[in-house]
């Protein structure tokens, strides 16, 4: 695209200096010649009329009396045909050369002459200034055609950026706007996208949720049931139970690696992070707006964590966290990162506190839902950090009150994504 838009307007520029360059050489070469001939006119005008008045006077023509008139090298000849006399003056000149000449009162010719070398080199330096003036036309018009092809071509990079960012799950809201209307109405088509799919992205993840726990409960309660069953004395009822008990297991492990795989699934820009740097650079970003408020910013991070997450949405959900606590929180602000061994395998917590009043109680239920705010904010930030971790197989959640305490759960890498990093054994989830 740029450099169809670069071509396209150095192709115009360059037709448009020729088109106007050439003309005005040529135009400018004439220009030259005219004067020169007009200056040569005039001369010989005047060197006619002292040459009149001296032979109205009834005196001898004599040349000295007009040399003043002739140029330096300039060479003048005057012919009488009715005495048969050429009177000349000056030096001989070649053939090639620039003559004016005009009659006298005595059936004469007076003829000036000036060698055409200076007016030729006059000529050149014209026609090469014009050439000049056309390639630094061109030259201008490149540059211009430069920078409004970069400034074309950069925002429908971004845009295209932006629509790849959408389809692989980064549903982050992106305000840079380009001055420009289609491309603007783009942008605000891919904001409105984005929000649309990561509430559905949001349903989904509470549907799976709800669909899985009310699964797991009836799964358990069927196994506690059949369990018993074993225990009879009929033989036959018991190896039965066995049996259904045992398939009831293994439903129970298949419902576990359904879940897992759709985990992986929706992270599919996830890659191993370390979360020491990534962390340190989203606090560095964050101190200067938490300091011109009076606030600080508090570290505690684990040494050596690593956490399969998309760079970009980290950022975005840390941010997002920062935002809220800056917004309506009060107090240091803290940022903190340990390892977490729970129950369903080897996880990474990152929280994000501070001191202020905490979340109302009335709000606290639904405060990741979309439109929900305390503040008269747009209630999105909460929602789409919700809907962007768990587009990473992670978590977000409202872990406590009062201080407000946002807790992001994030899955571990598995062996071997990292080279030289031993992570936890995984445990079989139940």
């Amino acid at each position: 695209m740029r450099r169809r838009v670069l071509l396209a307007i150095l192709l115009a520029v360059t037709v448009t200096a020729c088109l106007l360059g050439i003309p005005l050489g040529y135009t400018a070469t004439a220009i030259v010649e005219s004067l020169t001939r007009e200056d040569l006119a005039g001369r010989v005008r005047q060197i006619a009329a002292i040459l009149d008045d001296e032979a109205a006077a009834g005196r001898e023509l004599d040349l000295s009396s007009v040399r003043l008139a002739v140029p330096t090298g300039g060479h003048l000849l005057v012919t009488l045909p009715d005495s048969g006399r050429e009177l000349t003056y000056g030096p001989n000149l070649g053939t090639d050369t620039v003559s004016e000449a005009v009659p006298i009162v005595r059936h004469g010719t007076v003829r000036l002459s000036i060698d055409a070398g200076p007016m030729r080199t006059t000529q050149t330096q014209v026609a090469l200034l014009v050439a000049l003036v056309v390639v630094a036309t061109i030259g201008i018009g490149f540059l211009v055609a430069s920078v409004t092809a970069r400034r074309l071509a950069r925002p429908l990079r971004h845009v295209a950026d932006r629509a790849s960012r959408l389809g692989a799950g980064d549903f982050r809201l992106d305000r840079t706007r380009y001055d420009v209307l289609e491309l603007d109405s783009v942008a605000e088509a891919l904001d409105e996208s984005a929000t649309a799919l990561a509430q559905l992205v949001q349903r989904e993840r509470e549907l799976v949720g709800d669909v899985s726990h009310q699964l797991r409960s009836r799964l358990t309660s069927l196994q506690l049931r059949i369990e018993e069953l074993t225990s009879v004395p009929d033989e036959d009822v018991a190896r039965e139970a066995g049996a259904a008990l045992e398939q009831a297991e293994r439903l129970a492990d298949v419902l576990d690696e359904l879940m897992a795989a759709a985990r992986e699934a929706r992270a599919v820009g996830a890659e191993p992070v370390e979360l020491g740097s990534e962390l340190l650079g989203i606090a560095d970003e964050w101190r200067a707006p938490l300091r011109a408020e009076g606030r600080s910013l508090k570290l505690k991070l684990q040494e050596g964590l690593w956490a399969r997450v998309s760079p970009a949405r980290l950022r975005e959900v840390v941010g997002v966290l920062l935002d809220n606590a800056l917004r309506h929180g009060a107090g240091a602000v803290t940022l903190a990162a340990r390892g977490d061994g729970a129950a369903s395998g080897p996880s990474v917590v990152i929280e994000v506190s501070d001191l202020g009043s905490g979340v109302p109680d009335e709000l606290a239920e639904h405060i990741f839902e979309r439109g929900v705010s305390g503040a008269g904010s747009t209630g999105l930030g909460l929602a789409l950090a919700r809907a962007l971790i768990d587009s990473d197989g992670g978590r977000l959640e409202l872990s406590t009150k009062r201080p407000a305490t946002f807790t992001v759960f994030l899955p571990v890498p598995r062996a071997g994504d990292v080279k030289g990093v031993r992570w936890p054994a995984e445990k079989s989830p139940r």
